[in-house]
């Protein structure tokens, strides 16, 4: 798993498939196992090495809480309110955001960015939380300069 912002995103934001700023796109966060292969090159959500809890986790993640979209210096940025994922005994090395809004008729699972948490993070019938960094254009998840 390696930090990346999707190459397909990239695409698909200039064909304008994605919508930070209003409620109408849906942002998702699933977390994975070290050995999940993600990247740069990931397209789409996959349930292959995703975790699994007994409790408090499900297939897909949970969905993410959108900042709204701000121009700043002329850094272009949006971001999620931290996840937090209670009552879960689980092991996670990274996540993906991933936009599941409905496109064409049929539900997206469209990969955004990839999230690696640097070695396995653990919640042992706990709460596991994704805290995302500062909104601001020099910290943002997502920045477009």
């Amino acid at each position: 798993t390696t930090n990346a912002i999707c190459d397909s995103f990239k695409k698909e934001l200039l064909q304008g498939k994605h919508d930070f700023d209003t409620s109408s796109d849906t942002y998702k966060l699933a977390m994975y196992t070290s050995s999940a292969t993600l990247g740069k090159s990931t397209t789409n959500y996959a349930t292959a090495n995703e975790v699994s809890s007994p409790s408090g986790y499900s297939a897909g993640g949970k969905a993410l809480v959108n900042q709204g979209v701000k121009v700043s210096s002329s850094v272009a940025i949006t971001d999620f309110a931290d996840l937090s994922f209670v009552g879960v005994t689980l092991t996670a090395r990274g996540a993906l955001i991933y936009n599941t809004t409905t496109d064409g008729g049929s539900n997206t699972t469209d990969a955004v960015a990839v999230l690696d948490f640097g070695g396995d993070k653990t919640a042992t019938s706990g709460t596991f939380t994704v805290q995302f960094p500062a909104f601001t254009t020099s910290a943002a998840i997502l920045r477009l300069a």
